[in-house]
């Protein structure tokens, strides 16, 4: 038997990210305030901000902290409510809750968006919102964006899982007041960790750059306003979260590769996705009209399944080579609202407590081949015939 491929292994870094990584180490040059100019975290975001088509950019030590920054950058006051759907990795609630704000958790429906009646209904009173497009999967940023519009509460994009994603033609990320990206190990942009903010706000980015900790007159290194640093400088605290040169060099070169990544990645997903869809037990959720994904993984939904039949697929794919995670089955998921202790309160979210117990979540790196593709699929249908026959002999 073929074996399969492994899905957890990194695409390589490119050679001339070695060759800068290298001269750097020659320098000792890692702090990205040391040169004058065009040091390697200061020419990644002016390179970023292009890119996706924005006016500022922010290197920044992780996309947790870009959200945070975000936050404290908005100057909301203490106790805020910030409103963020409750299928999110652990750390956005986090963010919020170091930024001194209180988090409001709003229902996903089976295709793990937004559920659209619960935000309209507990959108008032809320101050900010962050959307996160889980595992790349956009939201209807149209319907979101006016509400928020409408309710003077600012929308942060946190677009962890969605670099190189478009609504209506425009990069995510760049549809609300701030995008946060991240450049941790297995997304698109890889230096093992990092992340980097965008907007088009300067008084915004300037307020964040300070607080990343561009001290004394190291802000004068950033191509924003020098009135609105002057303005706040000192003003602020300093909680240090900045990006190293070597990070930065190990980000620049890869930017070039997004465009392969995302075709070969959304080629696998849409491949797998077809092939595993002709089985009644397996439900995989169609984009919205206006998006098109960037995907390095697909989710898809067992259906007509319990937790038995659920955890029996998990331990047949695993059997098979292949670690499929259920959201709401793995002990201590980060992706699972009810493991978020540290909010201090339980929150009755049936919806996407309902989705969480049957969306599967495997990746599928660009750098697969469509035989790869292939393999992948075969596994994951070997796996589900395995338990629904057995299921099936049992009932009889």
């Amino acid at each position: 038997m073929t074996s399969l491929p492994d899905l957890y292994a990194a695409e390589p870094i490119p050679e001339a990210a070695r060759a800068e990584v290298e001269r750097l180490l020659a320098s000792g040059d890692l702090f990205r305030y040391t040169a004058p100019e065009n040091a390697p975290v200061a020419l990644l975001e002016r390179e970023f901000a292009d890119f996706l088509g924005a006016k500022y950019a922010l290197a920044v030590s992780s996309c947790s902290a870009a959200l945070f920054l975000s936050l404290k950058a908005l100057r909301l006051p203490r106790d805020a409510r910030v409103m963020i759907p409750a299928f999110t990795f652990a750390a956005v609630p986090s963010s919020i809750v170091h930024a001194e704000c209180e988090p409001v958790l709003c229902e996903c429906g089976e295709d793990y968006r937004i559920d659209m009646e619960d935000f309209a209904a507990k959108l008032p009173g809320v101050q900010a919102v962050i959307i996160s497009h889980m595992r790349g999967h956009t939201s209807d940023m149209d319907a979101i964006l006016a509400l928020c519009a409408e309710a003077g509460a600012p929308v942060i994009e946190d677009a962890a899982h969605s670099l190189g994603t478009t609504w209506h033609g425009r990069n995510i990320g760049t549809l609300g007041r701030v995008g946060c990206f991240s450049f941790q190990s297995y997304k698109l942009l890889n230096s093992g960790e990092g992340g980097i903010m965008v907007t088009d706000d300067a008084e915004l980015i300037a307020r964040a750059v300070i607080m990343s900790g561009a001290y004394e007159h190291n802000w004068t290194k950033h191509p924003v306003l020098q009135e609105v640093f002057a303005e706040v400088q000192n003003t602020l605290p300093l909680y240090n979260l900045r990006l190293s040169n070597l990070a930065a060099a190990i980000v620049r070169p890869q930017l070039g590769e997004v465009g392969r990544r995302v075709r070969d990645g959304r080629r696998n997903h849409d491949r797998v996705a077809a092939e595993i869809s002709v089985s009644p037990w397996i439900s995989v959720p169609e984009a919205l009209g206006p998006e098109e994904r960037a995907p390095d993984s697909i989710q898809f939904n067992l259906e007509g399944m319990g937790e038995a039949e659920t955890r029996a697929f998990v331990s047949a794919a695993a059997a098979r080579g292949l670690k499929v995670q259920v959201f709401g089955l793995s002990e201590d998921n980060a992706r699972a609202f009810w493991n978020w202790s540290f909010l201090g309160r339980d929150w009755d979210l049936p919806k996407t407590r309902a989705m969480l117990m049957r969306a599967c979540d495997l990746r599928l790196p660009a750098r697969l081949t469509e035989e790869d593709c292939d393999l992948v699929s075969a596994a994951l249908l070997d796996a589900v015939a395995e338990v629904t026959e057995e299921t099936r002999a049992y009932g009889t």
